[in-house]
């Protein structure tokens, strides 16, 4: 055992809230406190970054009406996927993908404007600034279900459209729009698996040793 590990309560915690975090699509009423909205993007803002660029950038929905043309962005790329799944329409449609119209918060996450001058572990993966913004929604969304709240992932939008409705600079994209509020429950497992759209796989499927395919 490492000195520097916590104690054997906080690891727990911790494997605990991983294992628990659900991307929630039902929501009920209720509000997140300001104080607490802003403990969750803190937690958010240290998320590791490559080269320290912290590319993210947060916008809170406070308008209803521009909240609602936000689903609407969703609504229609929810009809246009599903028309792209063919057979799979008809229980795509049945999903519920989104819960912008009940929860206490929307969030939309982006990639800042200025990231071409950031070179520093991105010369050969330039993608690294995604993966970046990808480290700090997951840590507001660990945060949230340790305090109890639940929180969506929505990517069911046209990021150009987007943009432009958000007034987002040339450069700038959204990657995320974030559902985060009050729930009655948290799904006993992810919800997708709980409607029969997908199954999760095992992890020794995707652990290899040395070279691809080869099992360790």
């Amino acid at each position: 055992m490492s000195d520097h590990a916590f104690s054997l309560d906080d690891r727990a915690a911790i494997y605990r809230v991983i294992a628990e975090r659900r991307d929630m699509r039902h929501f009920i009423e209720g509000e997140v406190a300001p104080e607490l909205l802003a403990r969750l993007l803190a937690a958010a803002h240290q998320a590791p970054s490559v080269g320290l660029m912290q590319p993210w950038r947060f916008l809170r929905i406070t308008d209803r009406v521009l909240r609602s043309r936000i689903q609407q962005l969703v609504e229609d790329e929810r009809v246009r996927t599903a028309e792209a799944l063919g057979e799979r329409s008809d229980d795509f449609m049945k999903l519920k993908v989104e819960g912008i119209g009940q929860c206490a918060e929307v969030l939309v996450v982006a990639l800042s404007d200025d990231r071409e001058r950031h070179i520093f572990g991105r010369r050969t993966l330039p993608e690294m600034d995604m993966a970046s913004v990808s480290c700090a929604i997951q840590n507001l969304w660990l945060t949230a279900r340790a305090e109890g709240l639940g929180m969506g992932w929505v990517s069911l939008f046209d990021p150009q459209a987007l943009a432009e409705l958000l007034a987002m600079p040339e450069g700038a994209w959204p990657l995320a729009v974030l559902c985060l509020g009050p729930v009655a429950e948290f799904y006993p497992v992810p919800m997708l698996v709980q409607e029969g759209w997908a199954i999760e796989q095992p992890l020794q499927d995707m652990l290899f040793e040395n070279q691809w395919g080869v099992a360790g």
